[in-house]
């Protein structure tokens, strides 16, 4: 066959989008526990639980951390290298993208295997999960799933309003210095999506609990009086956790909508007297304030729906929607662990509908 046949299959795994999505899909995969914890499959992440919490070796699972830490980074390299220097950008405007058309036969295959997914992954576990929340007398809807409700909605907004501020000041310190410091800073902080839960647990989990009891003894010395646990004994080291794994989600969010802003606006800015706090203020926010919203939001729906680092890392009688939908879950009672469930999804439509709407404005 011609060389312009083959191209296409032969470029196809080099491509960033498909590449990106599959080291996105190997990382998630390494990173799952509820699913395979419940279907009683050996991983690393059920490993490093059950030796953390059922053994009680810190060392064993810390190890097993670092194995895992060591394969996910791999993933990124072998992802970076498979790319190499290609680019697939083309700034000439006389290229167009090819459209071609699948005959009936093959549209009509396509279309199944694009729909089997979406309604074997999400419509018909969202409708059991209905039938299961409204359709039987063993459903919770009362004053504990407000509760649970409650912590979850207050991890998840605590995180995301902090992930938010801190993405906006990394990512307008890298476009105002340029530097090679605040770049590897910015790419430092994106490794930490890549990162599963358990690892990110158990690596804040330990300095923190030293430096807590630290804390705590100098407390006692001081004045006398025993504070007790002021970081993990709260949802500080908790929500900390959770910046470490999803801040880099809302720094993509807000760098790439701050890139499309001209620089010629900061310059404008600075020649009418503002100086770069103002020109955050009152230039680039209220530009941003969609993209921000939209950042907010993609970090609140993955605090809400993380169960590794919660379950590590949680106060004592500190129960949120993941955690109640993964204990009863595990217990088999499946139609109480329905309305958890059936909250966290309602809940991740939301960034959907709000993507969606973005784009059909930008196309418009």
């Amino acid at each position: 066959p011609p060389r312009s046949t083959l191209f296409p299959y032969t470029t196809l795994f080099r491509s960033p989008a498909v590449a990106a999505g599959v080291a996105l899909a190997l990382m998630e995969t390494l990173a799952d526990y509820g699913t395979v914890a419940y279907f009683a499959v050996n991983t690393f992440t059920t490993g490093i639980y059950r030796a953390w919490f059922s053994l009680g070796d810190r060392i064993a699972s810390a190890q097993l951390a670092a194995i895992l830490l060591g394969s996910v980074l791999l993933l990124v390299v072998i992802e970076r290298f498979t790319r190499g220097r290609a680019r697939y950008h083309n700034t000439s405007r006389r290229v167009r993208p090819p459209v071609s058309r699948l005959p009936r036969g093959a549209g009509l295959l396509a279309m199944l295997a694009w729909a089997m997914p979406l309604t074997l992954g999400f419509l018909l576990p969202a409708t059991l999960l209905l039938r299961m929340a409204f359709g039987e007398g063993d459903s919770q809807f009362g004053a504990r799933f407000i509760s649970l409700a409650g912590n979850s909605l207050t991890l998840a907004g605590l995180t995301a309003l902090v992930a938010v501020l801190l993405a906006v000041l990394l990512a307008y310190s890298a476009r105002l210095t340029k530097t090679m410091l605040s770049r590897s800073l910015n790419r430092l902080v994106g490794l930490g999506y890549a990162v599963p839960g358990t690892v990110i647990a158990v690596g804040v989990l330990i300095p923190v609990t030293r430096l807590d009891n630290w804390l705590a003894a100098q407390w006692l010395a001081w004045f006398g009086i025993n504070p007790g646990l002021l970081l993990t004994g709260g949802i500080a080291a908790l929500i900390y956790a959770y910046l470490v794994r999803f801040l880099a989600v809302a720094l993509q969010t807000v760098e790439a909508s701050l890139s499309k802003i001209t620089p010629s606006m900061d310059d404008a800015a600075r020649s009418l007297g503002l100086g770069q706090g103002g020109t955050l203020r009152r230039v680039h926010v209220p530009i941003l304030r969609g993209s921000l919203f939209t950042a907010g939001l993609l970090v609140f729906v993955d605090v809400m729906k993380e169960l590794p680092a919660t379950l590590v890392m949680r106060p004592f009688n500190f129960d949120t929607l993941a955690t109640q939908t993964y204990v009863l879950a595990s217990d088999e009672r499946l139609t109480e662990a329905s309305t958890a469930a059936l909250a966290i999804v309602v809940v991740g439509l939301l960034p959907l509908i709000a993507l969606s709407r973005q784009i059909s404005r930008q196309r418009n």
